[in-house]
């Protein structure tokens, strides 16, 4: 993908991961290290029972990590598929006889409307992610 594409992406992600961050997931970060520090004054426990309580707290955080994981890479792999059909069409271009500056103008203007297209889910994404996450139990 082109330089200037992948930077409007990359912009794009980072300030939602940024902003879910913020909202969301530091809060749970929070609640999980005062979970966490409330197991270790469980005196009259034992050492397993405090781990287990410390892995309990850290349940819903790693499940709110999970999930947006998973939705980035499924964004990225959307927006790969999209760039390498890209690249089919470019290369289907060149074989048939065309030359480069035309091959390239159409390399870059489909992977620009992929990338245009992709960004117009982020919000819906976004959406999605936050209540997701409302959705996990603290």
């Amino acid at each position: 993908m082109a330089e200037a594409h992948q930077a409007r992406v990359q912009t794009v992600v980072e300030e939602m991961v940024q902003s879910l961050e913020r909202d969301h997931i530091r809060k749970m970060q929070g609640r999980m290290f005062k979970c966490s520090a409330d197991c270790c004054d469980r005196s009259t426990d034992s050492m397993s029972q405090v781990h287990q309580c410390i892995e309990h707290c850290h349940t819903p955080l790693a499940k709110a990590q999970g999930l947006v994981t998973s939705e980035l890479e499924k964004f990225q792999d959307r927006l790969t598929r999209c760039t390498i059909h890209c690249s089919d069409k470019a290369k289907d271009l060149f074989d048939s006889g065309a030359k480069e500056p035309a091959v390239r103008a159409l390399m870059e203007r489909c992977v620009g409307s992929c990338v245009d297209d992709h960004l117009n889910l982020i919000p819906s994404m976004t959406r999605r992610l936050k209540e997701n996450l409302d959705s996990i139990p603290q």
